[in-house]
């Protein structure tokens, strides 16, 4: 029997981080983990391992398109894809020692199994030889993420209907491939195995891609991914997937019900979205409350329904993105230590993480106009910015949306090259609940593509230089 101030079960990068801050603070910490790895999905079948293969894909892309016109001549590139894997195989395993050592240096205790909570204070931890330990601890974090969200009557086997997690390990490049739901991680994979000379073709029961998103944002990405091969059929639902045959076969038709089509495909990847994973828990017998869509229920300071026990990340509401969830693990370690931790939800960056990138922060216009929030926008094309015209990287633009009476930044959305690095001035700016005039009036660095995001605010006021 071992006791604790707090034990958190998951080491994604919501517990892992959640677990350091506490030990940072004084407590004596332990974290339960079921798999073989720390890290969870982000590091080692989620955000990590796409970074690895986007980056690498881009590089071969680079090489066969893009160098002859800079005066680089080299031959025609040939694709090592075993080679690639493990490429992002090494930055897994990196990352994933990285976390190893972070639980060392801060004396952090991991007990290997799957955890259910008996009740406030005590956790059952069964480990692969079939043994259970109990173990009691004051607090209990539940940072469990998330699982791929399934398609009924689809069945998922890695291989030729895959998940992400499969899209990841491919051990060749698909001919055709059909992705169902366009979103970031159907987007993101879409391109690596694009580059690599697959055929996709994206089907969203939407009439839009990158739900959520700025409008503008996601009608100009969809034009730059069609211009680059991609297919899209929105407003369409996959009803099924006939995998009989050497090729599969699926059955698609219009979402409002209509004609039926079919489209022939090597791989088909089903990425229609992520729901939080609870799975042995044991939450519903502990008194642990969940909302219709399973997500643990919290209050403001990410209390469950059972006394001592949190929760964070993909496992309750809001945006699952792993950088949020950390915030919430260091907000949550911070009032169990008695300060007061704090998330604001309104400031959190999203990017995709493509060629070119799309980033944002805060409201999208339609979240605005939908508010009735009276605003006014700034923008500023790629075309006119410097650094992009003698890099001929130049699709895309920055738009600013600042309240109309206050000039406060309310929102800022970019598609481009390094969109997902220029986002946080945005981010940092907002946080301080800064104006687009103290954007505008901050100097940039010339040249630098960041001189779009200070145009942009000087477009605010209508005033851009460049433009």
């Amino acid at each position: 029997m071992a006791t604790y101030d707090l034990v958190v079960i998951g080491t994604g990068p919501g517990g892992y981080v959640c677990a350091i801050r506490a030990a940072q603070l004084g407590m004596k910490v332990a974290v339960v983990e079921k798999n073989a790895t720390l890290g969870g999905t982000c590091l080692n079948v989620g955000c990590m391992p796409s970074k690895a293969l986007l980056y690498a894909s881009e590089m071969f892309e680079e090489a066969e398109h893009s160098f002859a016109k800079m005066g680089v001549s080299v031959p025609a590139p040939k694709l090592d894809l075993p080679a690639m894997m493990n490429f992002k195989q090494q930055g897994i395993d990196g990352n994933v020692k990285g976390v190893e050592f972070l639980m060392k240096k801060n004396k952090i205790d991991v007990i290997p199994g799957k955890a259910k909570i008996l009740g406030t204070g005590r956790i059952e931890v069964a480990g692969k030889d079939g043994k259970t330990l109990v173990v009691e601890t004051k607090n209990i974090v539940i940072a469990t993420g998330s699982d791929i969200a399934r398609l009924k009557g689809i069945e998922i086997d890695e291989k030729r209907i895959v998940s992400s997690t499969g899209a990841l390990s491919l051990d060749r490049v698909p001919g055709k491939l059909l992705i169902i739901g366009a979103g970031v991680i159907g987007l993101e994979l879409g391109s690596v195995w694009h580059r690599l000379g697959a055929q996709v073709t994206v089907v969203e029961f939407l009439d839009r891609i990158l739900p959520g998103m700025d409008g503008e944002v996601a009608r100009q990405f969809q034009r730059l991914l069609e211009k680059q091969g991609f297919a899209f059929k929105l407003a369409t639902k996959v009803t099924s997937v006939d995998a009989s045959g050497k090729t599969l076969v699926a059955q698609v038709e219009p979402a409002a019900g209509g004609a039926v089509e079919k489209i022939e495909a090597d791989v088909v990847l089903v990425c229609i979205g992520r729901i939080p994973y609870t799975e042995g828990l044991g939450l519903k017998e502990a008194g642990v409350a969940v909302d219709n869509r399973g997500r643990v229920q919290i209050d403001a300071h990410f209390a469950t329904s059972l006394k001592g026990v949190y929760a964070i990340g993909d496992v309750v509401a809001g945006p699952m993105l792993a950088h949020k969830a950390e915030d919430e693990g260091v907000a949550v370690a911070e009032i169990l230590a008695g300060q007061a931790g704090h998330v604001n939800y309104d400031v959190i960056p999203g990017v995709v993480y493509t060629t070119p990138e799309v980033s944002s922060v805060g409201k999208t216009e339609e979240e605005l106009k939908q508010a009735g929030v009276a605003y006014t926008s700034g923008k500023f094309p790629f075309t006119a910015n410097g650094r992009s015209k003698v890099n001929q990287t130049t699709d895309g633009f920055v738009k600013i949306l600042a309240d109309a009476k206050t000039d406060r930044v309310l929102g800022v959305h970019i598609v481009g090259r390094e969109a997902g690095e220029m986002i946080h001035e945005a981010a940092v700016l907002m946080e301080f609940g800064g104006s687009a005039e103290d954007l505008a009036r901050t100097c940039h660095a010339h040249p630098t593509r960041s001189e779009a995001v200070k145009e942009a605010a000087l477009a605010v006021g209508k005033r851009a230089i460049h433009m």
